[in-house]
């Protein structure tokens, strides 16, 4: 069942959200049924929502042949659960392909990652998520990152053209500029958090006045994930610290050893629970042999998930 983009902007408001992995196959093809078994696997652990062809589950790397299987397979599995966000990007044409398509499927909403390659200046982004917007009725959720890095004085001319760009990611970790988002905005978007392994970032993020963030640990360790997501929302600042500690800044240091390692990590997590999602895409790699030692060693000291 479709919700209004209102409607969606309450979801985007609280919770833990997260980025399910894209299965594949050993020959490199989209996997459904295993897709489907790792969205009925992960939806009962109580996210809010779960982002569907999200930067996690590789949507730089999928066709546009592919890509409306994979959103019909996750609001498929996931109907009456838990609702489905769709990743979309690239080009704007391309883009619009993408968020029709997830429309179409059933999706709750996209999340509109970057355009590609090129800079753009600000009255040309406005241009590109304006048309994005316009094409769909359901919520839109706008990624700052990359080269899609918008300014508050844009924000506000988007929010007034397009009534349903409802939210708000950041994934630049420039708290000057999203405490500017947020003081000229305030409640017109939900916020969310979005930077690799959030987790590092979530306490100054409340702070800011926007407690929601992303998991991409969820993938392999969901009950650690809402566990922190909980210390977060409870001001446990003594979980925070201990997770942070035992687990997330060792991980963080695996993860930084590797251009693209912050999705590879995820997958090589999965594999080592049981979970697996097979190889990562081209041009991402795959960690190495004695990287996923390090890895399990990190996920057996946290205990059953």
């Amino acid at each position: 069942m479709q919700i209004s983009p209102q409607e969606l902007k309450q979801v985007m408001s609280s919770g833990l959200l997260s980025f399910p992995l894209t299965d594949f196959d050993a020959q490199g093809d989209f996997n459904p049924k295993g897709y489907a078994q790792r969205l009925e696997w992960l939806a009962p652990y109580g996210a809010s929502a779960l982002f569907a062809a999200g930067g996690t589950g590789e949507f730089f790397s999928l066709t546009a042949e592919e890509y409306p299987a994979i959103i019909k397979t996750a609001v498929d599995t996931c109907r009456g659960k838990v609702p489905i966000i769709a990743g979309a990007g690239g080009p704007t044409r391309f883009a619009i392909q993408c968020a029709q398509a997830a429309e179409k499927a059933g999706a709750h909403g996209i999340l509109l990652l970057p355009h590609y390659l090129t800079e753009a200046g600000q009255e040309g982004l406005i241009a590109h998520v304006e048309q994005v917007c316009k094409s769909v009725k359901f919520g839109v959720i706008v990624y700052n990152r990359n080269v899609c890095k918008l300014t508050p004085e844009s924000l506000a001319i988007l929010a007034d053209r397009c009534p349903n760009l409802i939210g708000f990611k950041d994934g630049v970790g420039d708290i000057e500029l999203m405490s500017s988002v947020y003081m000229k905005m305030g409640e017109r978007f939900a916020y969310l958090g979005g930077l690799p392994t959030a987790e590092v970032y979530a306490a100054a993020y409340k702070a800011l006045g926007t407690p929601v963030y992303s998991s991409a640990v969820f993938n392999f360790i969901p009950k650690t994930a809402m566990q922190f997501y909980e210390a977060v929302r409870t001001d446990d600042m003594a979980t925070q610290h201990r997770l942070l500690k035992e687990f997330f800044m060792p991980y963080l240091d695996i993860r930084n050893r590797g251009q693209g390692y912050a999705v590879s990590i995820v997958k090589a997590g999965a594999q080592l629970v049981g979970h697996g999602a097979g190889p990562v895409r081209a041009p991402l790699t795959d960690l190495k042999p004695a990287e996923m030692e390090q890895l399990d060693a990190l996920i057996r000291k946290l205990g059953p998930q």
